[in-house]
């Protein structure tokens, strides 16, 4: 998934955020930090959203259903996962995947599961904590082999 794909996603998801959300126009225009004849223009598909519009509505709507069943049930990790391409953490506790992920591979503690929606790749460990992620696949297997083998050493 690339910048674009999560601009047309969230773009044309816009209406639905809003009215999820119980907001007028004039209230999620404020939020967003756009003009009403904006938003209009975007809630009928008539332009995209800017990036910096897209970040900030993932960022205040990361729990609305319309946009998990767009981006999956993290979309504030699809967002930081395009604009960086690639996340390490262990410290971002996950709910463990069972809904919108399919295990790929364990290895020790560690799986790594995919995304059903956005595809992209993310490695947590048997508590659920997130400690890799990225859309690219071989990349994650090498990472969760090096944890496996920091794992190993470590005990």
């Amino acid at each position: 998934m690339i910048q674009e794909e999560v601009i047309e996603i969230v773009s044309k998801r816009m209406r639905l955020i809003r009215l999820e959300g119980e907001l007028s126009q004039e209230e999620m225009s404020k939020i967003l930090g756009l003009s009403k004849k904006t938003l209009v223009q975007i809630e009928k598909e008539r332009t995209l959203a800017s990036w910096n519009v897209i970040v900030t509505c993932v960022a205040l709507f990361e729990q609305s259903e319309i946009l998990q069943n767009g981006l999956g049930d993290e979309p504030l990790e699809v967002v930081r996962l395009v604009t960086f391409d690639t996340i390490e953490q262990p410290t971002m506790k996950t709910l463990g995947g069972k809904v919108w992920w399919k295990e790929v591979e364990k290895r020790g503690e560690f799986k790594l599961q995919q995304n059903m929606i956005s595809q992209h790749f993310r490695i947590i460990d048997d508590a659920n904590y997130r400690w890799f992620s990225s859309f690219e696949q071989e990349e994650a297997k090498l990472h969760l082999q090096m944890l496996e083998r920091k794992s190993v050493k470590s005990e």
